[in-house]
């Protein structure tokens, strides 16, 4: 593990975007909100759950349906809400364990139980410092700037934003806790391709993330730093991987043989629009064709098992792998392993105590992540400008 130099990858803040070195302030906290993206729990929620996550955009129910088939096929339900209730419930017990008295309220963007529901109640609670952790890792509009969007709106749309505060917990894609998982994961799934006598070069691993919109992905991260192509979004996700592989290197040498790339998943804009690419299923079709017998998918993008880790990875991700003859393993994620459970505890603590960025746990990793956002850090250009409470730089 390695400590950023904040002199050479500073954090942003109030003082830091005016030129003033960053200054780490403990904050006193009184409950931690845990933001999540939301899912269906039967099939009557599939098309409204859908709607929800469509607003403004005028999808008419005919194409959602077109969507919800991934729902239907499990039921109707996600495994998200029964996922976020597992964390709340590890996280309340880890808090405890360690002597913090923080209660954790959890609210969905998209579904029940609301951020709306969640605010609210935590301030008829007399809580009114909320410290917030949104289940998504890395940078960028949809896995960060929209939380904070959402923070505003709701502290607007309840009346609450002169009683309560909440800032958002800092992208955490280079915390070693959450990047654990996915250590272990390729580790074990070379070893095994190895034990069943596949050479180096005939091993593929594939880190898989949610694509989103090129346009987004240039503009994901702080405006000042240089990213290079796909913005902060793909540079994170990169490093992660990059850093994974060589960990794996160092207990199995052959790993050093193997080849790696980013590949991308679940695109839902039109045709016309560019996403990231490639896409994990074309990538998969081609790997024959270099030679590879093997491949492993890691799931890099994602916090836990939701509905495009099961579809999309373990169903179309698989088959696809079956098509091709190949040899197949999907890694795990972390959820609530008790490597990610402690790393989300560090990460409160963080706050709590002032940290200062070198005295943070972090992996080597581009550019840094920052407790308050530069203006225009990971904006939806497309949307328009709208106000982002949790830490903006004025």
């Amino acid at each position: 593990m390695t400590a950023i130099d904040p002199d050479v990858v500073p954090f942003a803040s109030p003082a830091a975007a005016s030129g003033v070195p960053f200054v780490a302030t403990p904050v006193a906290y009184d409950a931690i909100l845990l933001a999540g993206f939301g899912g269906p729990e039967g099939q009557d929620d599939v098309i409204p759950f859908l709607r929800n996550v469509t607003r403004g955009r005028g999808i008419p129910d005919e194409r959602l349906e077109e969507v919800a088939h991934h729902y239907r096929h499990f039921g109707g339900v996600s495994p998200i809400n029964a996922q976020n209730r597992a964390l709340k419930a590890a996280l309340e017990a880890a808090l405890a364990e360690r002597g913090i008295d923080l209660p954790v309220y959890w609210g969905n963007r998209n579904w029940t139980p609301y951020l709306e529901d969640a605010v609210s109640e935590a301030a008829a609670n007399g809580h009114t410092t909320l410290l917030a952790f949104a289940t998504s890792a890395y940078s960028s509009f949809s896995s960060c700037r929209q939380y904070r969007e959402d923070f505003a709106r709701v502290l607007h749309e309840t009346a609450l934003g002169g009683t309560v505060s909440i800032d958002k917990i800092r992208p955490f894609y280079d915390h070693p806790g959450f990047v654990e998982a996915f250590e272990t994961g390729v580790r074990d799934a070379v070893e095994r391709f190895l034990g069943e006598g596949h050479a180096p070069s005939e091993i593929q691993i594939l880190f898989s993330t949610h694509s989103i919109p090129t346009a987004d992905a240039e503009r994901s991260g702080a405006r000042d730093v240089d990213w290079g192509p796909g913005g902060a979004y793909a540079a994170q996700h990169e490093a992660v991987a990059a850093w994974v592989m060589d960990r794996v290197a160092t207990v199995v040498p052959a790993a050093a043989d193997v080849a790696w790339e980013l590949v991308y998943q679940s695109r839902s804009g039109p045709a016309s629009q560019p996403w990231l690419e490639p896409d994990v299923c074309d990538v998969i079709a081609e790997l024959p064709a270099r030679g590879r017998k093997a491949v492993a998918v890691v799931p890099v993008g994602f916090m836990s098992d939701h509905m495009e880790v099961l579809w999309d990875l373990d169903t179309e991700a698989a088959e696809a792998a079956a098509e091709a003859g190949l040899g197949f393993v999907r890694t795990p994620t972390p959820g609530v392993s008790p490597a990610f459970v402690d790393g989300i505890i560090d990460l409160i603590q963080e706050r709590l105590e002032g940290r200062s960025p070198a005295e943070r746990s972090r992996i080597t990793s581009p550019g840094g992540s920052f407790d308050i956002c530069r203006p225009g850090c990971c904006e939806n250009v497309r949307a328009g400008f709208k106000p982002a409470a949790a830490g903006v730089a004025p």
